[in-house]
């Protein structure tokens, strides 16, 4: 039998306290029961000379010199710091400052063991392809023709960093590199620790409109309703101090304070440098919260002071609808100068029963002109209803709804089909008002979405705009539109 040197080094450790009083004895075996004796007799043979067990390593150490011992040694040291290193790893690896690595839906995400800190890197990318059809016009008051582009392009392409210091403290920022362009979205720092109310300073969407605080992710269709034409350019976001509540039994509050948008406010004309600033609040009551039944209410208000310029937010109050994205055609195109100040009113209400949710809402704008000119009010609504066909539900967190996770996903090797929503949408703006004709448009929207996974979208919108008065264009012979058709198809990665 071979003795490695490793297990002679420990017998030399062990018998280092034995004494070289060591002794044979010799053993017997009965060749017919295989008993051992210690003693010779009839019908035992003799196996030979044994040691005791306790004397065989000073026996073996004698076999080895010095040097081979110290080097067992050294090599003993050498594995017992390898251990420890193993031990201070893994103590270090599963301390309060070790850091998680995950990759999923979510995005990238970093956290030590503790919560305390964490990092997000996440973002999205929407490509879109657009088609219109009777779109043949002419800019009102001029001989201008103009038509809807036809053709694809990146709706959005945005990348998101999120995080958390000493579990408290949020950060966000979001930048879109949609049209060859940077755009800042959110940049804001949130503080948690009052545990009853959050409060978020920084750029961020004003409190008003269930429709324009859901995520372009989350959205049922590629573009928000004409209720939106009166909200974006007054309570899209700003700058700001925000104050949101916990969700507490179906309750949620928000109130903020903003001045303009992160572009920085820099007037040509001398002692006009003060900007603008605005106040809005929103409340939910969902009195029926549950994972697939939800009943949503909610009311939202707003005061808006341009700023000495006459601008709202960065630019003038210019009211707009464009048929898509990248359409140069505005059916609606208004600009109203000498606002002394925007008043505004939202209600929503919205349901959710298994598979099918509706939802509606209504905006209500004041208008206050300077120097005696004709104040307005204007108005705009939408009405929608979805139904997921492979049975979903879509889902609601502190009054706001997102979008629809498919059960199983899209498979060729698993036979997954996804989730299929379809949705429709009617709305309606309205900005003609006694001698004051902004425009008026309804439109009709029918929507196809797949989600083949948490991650991947596939979207087809019809959208027809009809029942026009005084909109921004006329046909070749002087009149109102009777109607324009326009499609979109849109590929969606979110992370």
């Amino acid at each position: 039998m071979k003795i490695s040197k490793l297990t002679l080094a420990i017998a030399t450790v062990l018998g280092a306290s034995v004494t070289s009083g060591a002794f044979a004895m010799d053993l017997y075996v009965d060749t017919k029961t295989k008993q051992i004796f210690a003693e010779p007799g009839r019908g035992r043979e003799l196996m030979g000379a044994f040691e005791k067990v306790q004397d065989a390593p000073a026996k073996i150490a004698e076999k080895l010199d010095e040097a081979e011992i110290k080097a067992i040694r050294e090599d003993l040291a050498l594995k017992d710091n390898a251990i420890k290193a193993l031990q201070e790893h893994k103590e270090e690896s599963t301390g309060p400052d070790s850091v998680n690595v995950k990759l999923d839906k979510k995005g990238l995400n970093f956290e030590t063991k503790d919560k305390n800190f964490k990092f997000k890197l996440g973002g999205r990318i929407q490509a879109d392809a657009n088609y219109s059809s009777n779109d043949n016009f002419v800019t009102r008051g001029t001989n201008n023709h103009v038509e809807a582009n036809d053709g694809t392009e990146f709706r959005r392409g945005r990348i998101d960093f999120t995080g958390t210091f000493f579990k408290d403290w949020n950060f966000k920022t979001q930048a879109d590199f949609a049209d060859n362009g940077v755009a800042m979205k959110d940049l804001f720092i949130q503080y948690t620790g009052l545990g009853f109310m959050s409060a978020t300073v920084g750029q961020q969407k004003q409190n008003f409109s269930r429709e324009l605080l859901e995520s372009s992710n989350d959205l049922m269709f590629t573009e928000r309703s004409l209720m939106n034409v009166l909200n974006a350019p007054v309570v899209d976001r700003a700058i700001g101090l925000n104050l949101q509540s916990e969700a507490k039994k179906g309750y949620t509050a928000a109130l903020g304070i903003y001045g303009d948008t992160i572009t920085a406010n820099k007037p040509a004309a001398p002692n006009k440098g003060d900007e603008g600033w605005g106040i809005s609040g929103r409340a939910t009551y969902a009195p029926i919260e549950e994972k697939t039944k939800v009943v949503h209410l909610g009311v939202a208000g707003n005061y808006r002071a341009p700023n000495a310029d006459d601008k709202v937010l960065d630019s003038g109050l210019h009211y707009v609808y464009e048929t898509n994205h990248m359409s140069n055609l505005n059916l609606i195109d208004t600009k109203v100068t000498g606002v002394n100040n925007i008043k505004m009113m939202g209600l929503e209400a919205a349901g959710l029963y298994g598979p099918v949710s509706v939802g509606a809402e209504y905006t209500r704008t004041w208008l206050d002109r300077k120097n005696g000119g004709t104040n307005l009010e204007l108005d705009g609504w939408y009405a929608d209803a979805a139904w997921t066909i492979t049975g979903e539900s879509r889902q609601y967190k502190q009054g706001r709804f997102y979008k629809v996770d498919p059960a199983k996903n899209f498979s060729f090797k698993n036979g997954g089909l996804g989730a299929w929503e379809l949705a429709t949408r009617y709305s309606d703006v309205d900005l003609n008002d006694g001698a004051f004709h902004g425009g008026k448009i309804s439109n009709v929207t029918v929507a196809l979405n797949w989600y083949l996974n948490s991650n991947i979208r596939l979207m087809a919108d019809y959208t027809r705009a009809f029942n026009m008065t005084h909109p921004a264009v006329t046909t070749a012979t002087g009149g109102d539109p009777d109607n324009n058709d326009t499609f979109t198809i849109r590929t969606q990665l979110a992370y």
